[in-house]
């Protein structure tokens, strides 16, 4: 069942209001206008009582000659019947009645009647005198120039045919802006998508409608904002890898041009080819991260168990005792989350840690139970950096080497380790701390199973699976 903010909703609402509304307007007005046009004009009206007092005139003025008189001056203005009659309808001039006209005196009408169109034959009115209505009467049959609805075929054009028309442009004028105006918005994005112009958007007025138009118009929208980023990393990361590759391949054309000592030539090219080796796995490890959507197979993590691991290797690594990289994380902490991409994203942490910190200083990992997720943090003590450069750390290839003291690295590694954990649904970034920068995650708890269901503990192990390692 579409929801209340569907198009369907919309388009019945406006259609059934449409045709409600047809059928109103055909009714009311048409109605009105049939009921309008079926009685005399007042113009009409007062002509026809203007007889009947011309007559109640010649009447008085000359009895029996003078109605025929008036009656014979009449036939020249009007065609039809006319006769002056007394209240018993027997003639006041001295031409008599037919049979037929007899007949037809029984049906005369009033001016102030509808005058039925039904019948070939034009009405007879009565007219009484206006000075003496009880003494006599003008009855003559309607003269066909004062017939009301003359216009009834402009009318029934106008009321069934333009009328409804305009209504019906309306409504495609409504349809139109409704379905038509946004699908060209898509149309025109989509042209400027195969022109290159990832930047184009739509109109806000698209993207704010809440049915299935507006739901889509976000979706496009959204698409290309993530095509746009995409395309943006990739020419950013082309052209700083081909940047960072230049130095390393200078000191090995320098190195192979002058070095004569074969022994510390071959220890320089591996050097360089390592250093290179992870520049172009660290990169691609970027792009793929940003490119891949696939979603991940989360599973527990205990982080006490990961970071022991990830702690003893950094220790091998580094030279630095076990004692001043500190986790204040209880073994509670249990996270739904990717093993090996949250291994990965905590080594990348923990590596930049200990390359920005002073010789004697001390690493902690530490963090609290938010709800359904668990905010954790990872404090060095390097000095921190500048607050406007909080968000650039995590740039690929980003180094702050003159606000952090330290050396080595390619400026991925933050990036990768963001990518990492927003790949699984969490939260990644910066801030200062009270003795050095403060790398912050938000990450989903690992809901425990109820008692009675088929696993009533948390999952162990954790530490004995393997974990990619840069």
């Amino acid at each position: 069942m579409p929801d209340r903010h569907s198009l369907f909703w919309k388009l019945s609402i406006l259609l059934v209001g449409f045709c409600l509304l047809m059928i109103g307007l055909s009714y009311s007005w048409g109605r009105a206008m049939e009921t309008r046009n079926a009685f005399l004009a007042e113009s009409a009206r007062s002509q026809l009582r203007g007889y009947a007092q011309e007559a109640e005139q010649a009447w008085r003025g000359g009895g029996r000659a003078g109605v025929d008189e008036w009656i014979e001056s009449m036939r020249s203005r009007e065609q039809g019947w006319i006769g002056v009659l007394d209240a018993e309808l027997q003639p006041l001039g001295s031409a008599e009645l037919e049979a037929a006209t007899l007949e037809r005196l029984t049906r005369l009408r009033e001016v102030d009647w509808p005058m039925s169109r039904r019948s070939v034959v034009q009405p007879w009115l009565r007219l009484p005198f206006p000075g003496a209505p009880g003494e006599g009467m003008l009855v003559m049959e309607l003269p066909e120039r004062l017939n009301p609805g003359q216009y009834r075929l402009a009318w029934r054009i106008v009321t069934n045919g333009i009328i409804p028309g305009l209504f019906a442009l309306l409504l495609c004028v409504g349809l139109y802006r409704m379905l038509i105006v946004p699908l060209n918005q898509l149309r025109e994005q989509a042209s400027a998508w195969r022109a290159d112009q990832l930047s184009a958007r739509l109109d806000p007025s698209t993207t704010r409608r809440r049915d299935e138009l507006g739901e889509l118009a976000r979706a496009f929208d959204q698409m290309a904002e993530r095509l746009q980023d995409t395309v943006a990393l990739q020419q950013q990361l082309l052209r700083d890898l081909s940047h960072e590759m230049r130095t390393p391949l200078s000191r090995l054309r320098v190195a192979s041009e002058g070095e004569t000592d074969i022994t510390r030539l071959r220890e320089r090219l591996d050097r360089e080819i390592d250093g290179m080796q992870r520049l172009v796995e660290d990169t691609l490890q970027l792009a793929w991260q940003d490119a891949e959507r696939t979603p991940l197979n989360l599973e527990p993590v205990q982080l006490q168990a990961l970071w022991d691991m990830l702690a003893e290797d950094a220790c091998y690594e580094s030279g630095w005792p076990r004692e001043r990289l500190r986790c204040d994380v209880d073994s509670a902490c249990w996270l739904q989350a990717n093993l090996n991409d949250l291994a990965q994203a905590l080594e990348n942490m923990l590596r930049n840690a200990i390359r920005h910190s002073p010789e004697g200083g001390m690493i902690r990992m530490g963090g609290r139970r938010a709800g359904s997720h668990w905010l954790l943090w990872l404090e060095d003590q390097g000095g921190g950096v500048h607050e406007d450069d909080l968000e650039r750390i995590f740039a690929p290839f980003s180094r702050l080497d003159g606000s952090r003291p330290g050396d080595g690295g390619f400026g991925l590694g933050l990036s990768i380790a963001r990518s990492a954990i927003r790949h699984q649904g969490g939260m990644l970034w910066a801030e200062n701390g009270s003795t050095g920068l403060r790398l912050c995650m938000r990450l989903q708890a690992h809901a425990p199973r109820m008692p009675g269901s088929v696993l009533t503990q948390e999952p162990q192990g954790v530490a004995e699976k393997q974990v990619y390692s840069l």
